[in-house]
């Protein structure tokens, strides 16, 4: 019984070991050209390719990490619909407006980015032209990357969101009054540009 069990298990091993090898396949060697003398042709066929070891080209299944035309448009038009995420004076906490506005169409971008991993989305952070360059520069990038994590958890990836600071620069409003300034408090969401 112990020799039948012995036997059996060599076998299995050997049968593993030989079943796991690459077969190669051997170019056929095309045949032997006919005699004169035989009997007329029917129809000439065309003689059958001939099966070299060339590397056959085949298209890439990698998926492009890019968008193309089309999609970065189908792209900048869901960033239209989009709108800026609106502050309060001095504050980086989004506010439940400032919510609704980015979850908006969000579900449908994350959808699309995350097909596409060298694509990025910028969040721009501004403030209004009241404090010093400074403090608006700051306070711009806290409602940038309060905005990214926003995003970050509505299911966009949070390595395709960069964030940047124009604090007081860039102003949407040029006028010195309380709804200007709340025009200028805001962040916005823009296609980043290709290197």
């Amino acid at each position: 019984m112990k020799s039948r069990f012995l036997v059996c298990a060599a076998l299995a091993a050997l049968t593993l070991t030989f079943s796991g090898c690459a077969k190669k396949v051997v170019a056929k060697a095309p045949p032997p050209p006919a005699p004169e003398h035989s009997a007329p042709a029917v129809a000439s066929r065309p003689a059958p390719a001939q099966n070299y070891s060339q590397p056959t080209q085949t298209a890439s299944s990698t998926p492009s990490r890019m968008p193309d035309a089309a999609t970065r448009a189908r792209i900048q038009d869901l960033l239209n619909r989009i709108q800026d995420a609106y502050f309060d004076y001095n504050q980086h906490i989004l506010r439940p407006d400032a919510e609704t506005a980015l979850r908006k169409d969000a579900q449908t971008l994350a959808d699309i980015i995350k097909q596409y991993p060298d694509f990025k989305l910028t969040v721009e952070g501004y403030a209004d032209e009241r404090g010093s360059d400074e403090y608006n520069l700051a306070l711009g990038d806290a409602r940038a990357k309060q905005t990214k994590e926003y995003l970050a958890n509505l299911g966009l990836p949070g390595n395709q969101l960069a964030t940047i600071s124009y604090g007081k620069d860039k102003p949407v409003c040029t006028e010195h009054d309380e709804d200007c300034w709340q025009k200028n408090r805001r962040t916005h969401i823009t296609q980043a540009q290709a290197n």
